[in-house]
């Protein structure tokens, strides 16, 4: 496939995959006249690539996570990213179930709706107090 064949594929701009060369995260063959061909494997490497970027890995993560030949190291960092997403994923989640209490509630001011209040005393909770506020 062209370069352009793989960027309409995926609905990306071509400068955006020669960046992504650019940076190693893509080696596609090159024939006569410096002309980029992308095979099979590519196809995973940008859906692998573009799946990271939604899970909001910048490129340096993608590229350490699946550029590195040592297990050992790709594991280690996996295990890192891992740890990241399930954290941003169970913040995601808390803050759902606070629009989900939100939408379900009658109350004029929201702020002062018991249940509201209970969903938001956990976050309060999990604050520690700031040494330069008196209480």
């Amino acid at each position: 496939m062209s370069i352009g064949d793989i960027a309409d594929r995926f609905g990306l701009a071509t400068h955006v995959l020669r960046h992504w060369e650019s940076m190693g995260l893509l080696a596609p063959v090159r024939i006569g006249g410096e002309r980029r061909r992308y095979g099979p494997d590519d196809l995973y490497r940008v859906a692998v690539i573009l799946r990271a970027k939604e899970a909001g890995f910048s490129l340096d993560d993608i590229r350490e996570m699946i550029v590195t030949s040592d297990p050992a190291v790709r594991r280690a960092h996996l295990l890192r990213r891992r740890a990241e997403l399930a954290q941003r994923i169970a913040e995601a989640q808390a803050s759902l179930e606070l629009l989900d209490c939100a939408l379900d509630c009658d109350h004029e001011d929201l702020p002062s709706c018991p249940h509201f209040q209970e969903m938001v005393a956990e976050r309060i909770s999990a604050i520690p107090p700031s040494p330069h506020v008196r209480v």
